[in-house]
């Protein structure tokens, strides 16, 4: 097995147990699920601290939700796309929130020791959002606003929804309500 080939197996296996136990996983509790000698871990990886960082590039990796995001252009109406958008996006954020809630609450930083240069949103939400954008281009004729702005409302609307709990409330609206409101407004029939 190649180098590349065990990180990506110790990562794989690493997913669940960081999911599960946050930075407080142990290299041996990673070293039984991947099937190897706890060794191997610190000589595909320098230290824990790499391995999880991997980790965590790992699953706020965003090539499914593109492949989803993509797929949806074939759908026939403004509908059908947004309502597949806000599918992948949702599941992206769901699987990045969790991650570093649990992070967050083990006490691991992403952050640490490194300089931080705010340069804008991360790579991965300037694809979704150009992804998402691109589904409102065939209506772009019909849009109050560029499709740039639409996908960037839509992110807005889908990420504040997520958001629940203290200060936030306890509803939150499904899919086809999202793209109701998304698409057509809060008001009803002739007030719209």
């Amino acid at each position: 097995m190649s180098v590349e080939d065990r990180r990506e197996a110790i990562v794989t296996a690493t997913v669940p147990l960081l999911l599960a136990h946050g930075a407080n996983v142990t290299t041996s509790q990673i070293a039984q699920a991947a099937g190897i000698a706890e060794g191997t871990v610190f000589r595909a990886f320098k230290d824990k601290r790499e391995l999880i960082d991997t980790c965590v590039r790992s699953v706020l990796g965003v090539d499914t939700e593109l492949d989803l995001l993509t797929d949806a252009r074939r759908a026939t109406t403004v509908a059908a796309r947004v309502t597949e958008a806000i599918g992948a996006v949702t599941g992206y954020l769901d699987r990045m929130w969790q991650l570093m809630g649990v992070l967050r609450d083990s006490g691991f930083d992403p952050n640490e020791g490194r300089r931080k240069e705010h340069k804008g949103p991360p790579v991965e939400m300037r694809l979704i959002t150009e992804h998402v954008a691109a589904l409102f281009e065939p209506d772009e004729a019909d849009l109050r606003v560029d499709p740039h702005l639409a996908a960037r409302l839509l992110l807005g609307l889908v990420f504040t929804n997520r958001m629940q709990g203290e200060g936030f409330g306890e509803s939150a609206a499904d899919v086809d309500g999202l793209v109701e409101v998304f698409l057509h407004g809060v008001l009803r029939g002739e007030d719209r």
